[in-house]
């Protein structure tokens, strides 16, 4: 059979595998950073560009989308060539996509670090950034579909299939989470507010990591550890049930992160519904995964890149049964903003992704470079330690989970709080937190004993750029005589229905849950007491937002007695009906402020200690963890966008008075001025403009419009 001759682009997988170690080391090197600061808060600096509230998003943006993002890079571009026997469709789109990418992690990390964001969990990038994503990302999609059509290889194997999914749900889901009307050039509303809001980002938030954390390692899982191994899939009829299942359920189980939270009962139904189903197929792409080892035993005791995938593919086991779990109602009542949700993503994150990678890239880099791993021993060593690391980063958080949810929710003999403090839940987790630095550190030593190793690896050998491959063209394959097909095997011939099918799968789930509580107003029932913000609580919501404290605080009060009798009256749907983006949160570092500004509540604090827990946390609450906002007292709130402010709330249907843009100014300074001189009574002298003024006129507004006991819900007509 006639073969043509063609060449594989090495260079490409180079220049994302060696992304993937620099940027992995960095997110690793912040991220223990940030545990450090929960800590010891002397290592937020008392520098407003180094606090826990802007580092954090670049922690998990920098692992995420840098570390794991190019990792599936690397082996996306490196397997689709050889699976599809092709070289990728266009070697100018690949260099694109690989700056594009690249500079759209540098300007995360500046914008993260000045405070620039939306505020929503993994999508906190502004507008400009959103659109140059969706650009790469297309660039991606096409050359990743246009190698498909290219191709020499008439079958389009299991790891495609998953890349395939990933691109077409990311693409979904980061454009619908994505929508914003611009402010300025650094600052966007989104379109949704409260309920609405909170759905939406979860729906992404969930699917994100199923979308780019899970399917694309599922589809390296696929192509190399059989490689590694030398062994056949385990099952190619297992690996479809595995595929078609997981992309289609992943999509409804979205708003199990907002369980007994202020949204739908139907909504919440499903999702836990839907989660519990994960387990099957999950589960399924994990037995696939280990007994494709079967009869390669021995090499997994002598070899460090099958240790790793075996770790990982356990991990990933365990992450897929736990969150099913912890979307039961019982359990989450239990695990919800509490430190069980950071160990759980951690397992998945350092397990799942960063084994998997390592396996990878151990794997990678003799083949690239046509020369032997440098130290098989090192190899191994970064295996023990990386795998202690883990543990000692992660058993720490769950030991503190329990302690947070037993202490929140333990009353006296006489029916009071056992715990009224939430400060005493803090200090007795310290210790956990200590020990997690361990972990955190014996991981990043791990990583970086890797480079090295690799870099040793890189400079012993030499790698050919373009590597001289040969196959059949397609045409000729198609010619020659094969057994009739049916089912899935002819779909795998069929790039562009496939595609279509993938597209249908995954877009059902997020349909069914998300339309109805966009479209239907009745959804969200309206509170009429609730009143939009006045512009100096919109000035103070917007910085509030700048340092990430959204990170330690949650505003969701939650209906349990627990709840209500240390934080007051339980949210309801329509008090957020104004909030773009909305608050919620997800984990409790500190208490709950959803009731802040109800005068007489538990929560309520005077303009005075406000002030002083701002410049000096620790006199105001001894043993607290909080950083210093020093910065607060000292920068001039800044108006020069109030009046678009005002103006895109009203385009959003916020009922400011028709004109109210002009005169907002007006408006902020009266209020201003009332907060500055109640500062002066207490002894303190701040000038109106200052931003402590307007983060506290925020603070007394949460939950101010609805502290009346008479308040209901009214569905809209």
């Amino acid at each position: 059979m006639e073969q043509e001759k063609f060449y594989y682009d090495n260079q490409i997988v180079k220049l994302f595998a060696l992304a993937t170690i620099i940027w992995g080391i960095i997110g690793m090197l912040v991220g223990l950073t940030i545990a450090m600061q929960l800590a010891w808060p002397i290592f937020n600096f008392d520098w407003q560009y180094t606090t826990f509230g802007r580092l954090r998003p670049l922690h998990t943006n920098a692992l995420i989308f840098a570390f794991v993002g190019n990792a599936f890079f690397t082996g996306a571009y490196y397997s689709m060539q050889r699976l599809l026997k092709a070289r990728m469709y266009s070697d100018i789109l690949s260099k694109i996509h690989f700056w594009g990418w690249q500079l759209i992690i540098v300007l995360a990390t500046i914008t993260f670090v000045l405070g620039i964001t939306v505020s929503k969990e993994y999508a906190e990038l502004e507008w400009p950034i959103d659109i140059l994503i969706t650009i790469i990302w297309v660039v991606f999609g096409a050359n990743m579909i246009g190698t498909m059509i290219k191709r020499r290889e008439q079958h389009i194997y299991v790891a495609i299939w998953f890349y395939l999914a990933s691109f077409i749900a990311v693409a979904i889901l980061h454009i619908g989470n994505s929508i914003e009307i611009p402010v300025s050039l650094i600052k966007s509303y989104p379109v949704y507010a409260g309920v609405q809001d909170a759905v939406v980002q979860w729906w992404y938030g969930h699917n994100a990591v199923a979308f780019f954390l899970t399917t694309p390692f599922l589809g390296l899982m696929y192509y190399f550890m059989p490689k590694a191994a030398n062994r056949p899939v385990y099952s190619y009829k297992l690996s479809i049930l595995h595929f078609w299942a997981l992309i289609f359920i992943y999509m409804w189980a979205g708003p199990h992160h907002l369980l007994y939270q202020a949204i739908p009962e139907w909504a919440q139904a499903l999702s836990v519904t839907f989660s519990i189903m994960l387990i099957a197929p999950s589960w399924g792409g994990m037995i696939n995964g280990l007994l494709t080892l079967r009869g390669a035993w021995d090499k997994v005791r002598d070899s460090a890149t099958l240790k790793f995938m075996v770790v990982a593919v356990t991990a990933y086991g365990m992450v897929t049964f736990e969150g099913p779990m912890l979307a039961l109602k019982n359990v989450n009542a239990l695990s919800h903003f509490t430190d069980w949700t950071i160990a759980h993503v951690h397992i998945g994150g350092m397990g799942w992704n960063g084994f998997l990678t390592f396996g990878m890239l151990y794997w990678l880099f003799p083949r690239l470079f046509r020369t032997k791993l440098f130290s098989e021993k090192l190899a191994n060593a970064h295996f023990w330690i990386a795998t202690l690391g883990m543990l000692l980063y992660s058993v720490p958080l769950y030991w503190a989970a329990f302690t947070q949810t037993l202490m929140w929710k333990e009353f006296t003999t006489d029916g009071l709080l056992a715990y009224p403090n939430f400060l005493e839940t803090v200090t007795q987790i310290l210790p956990m937190y200590v020990t997690r630095v361990w972990g955190g550190t014996l991981f990043l030593t791990g990583a970086l004993m890797m480079a090295y190793n690799l870099f040793k690896t890189m400079t012993a050998g030499s790698m050919i750029a373009n590597e001289e491959a040969s196959a059949p063209a397609l045409v000729v394959l198609q010619k020659a005589k094969m057994k009739e097909e049916s089912g899935h095997r002819w779909l795998e011939r069929k790039p562009i229905r496939f595609t279509v099918w993938v597209l249908i799968a995954v877009f059902v789930g997020g349909a069914v849950e998300i339309i109805p509580i966009i479209a239907v107003k009745s959804n969200i029932p309206t509170i009429e007491s609730v009143k939009p913000y006045t512009p100096l609580e919109l000035e103070g919501r917007d910085i509030y937002v700048r340092e990430g404290c959204y990170t330690c605080h949650s505003q969701m009060v939650r209906p349990f007695r627990s709840e209500t009798e240390r934080y007051g009256e339980y949210s309801k749907e329509g008090e957020f009906v104004y909030d773009h983006p909305f608050q919620w949160g997800s984990k409790r570092t500190g208490p709950d402020l959803a009731r802040a500004g109800v005068r007489g509540g538990p929560m309520f604090k005077s303009v005075s200690w406000h002030y002083n827990h701002f410049m000096d946390p620790e006199s105001m609450s001894p043993g607290t963890i909080m950083p210093k906002y020093l910065w607060f007292a000292k920068q001039t709130l800044d108006v020069s966008d109030l009046e678009r402010k005002i103006e895109v709330m009203q385009i959003l249907g916020v009922p400011y008075p028709e004109g109210y843009a002009s005169i907002a100014l007006k408006d902020l300074i009266k209020q201003a001025e009332g907060i500055s001189a109640e500062l002066k009574e207490a002894g303190i002298d701040l000038a109106a403009d200052k931003e402590m003024i307007a983060v506290i006129a925020y603070l007394h507004k949460l939950g101010k419009d609805i502290s009346s006991a008479e308040v209901t819900q009214n569905i809209d007509k």
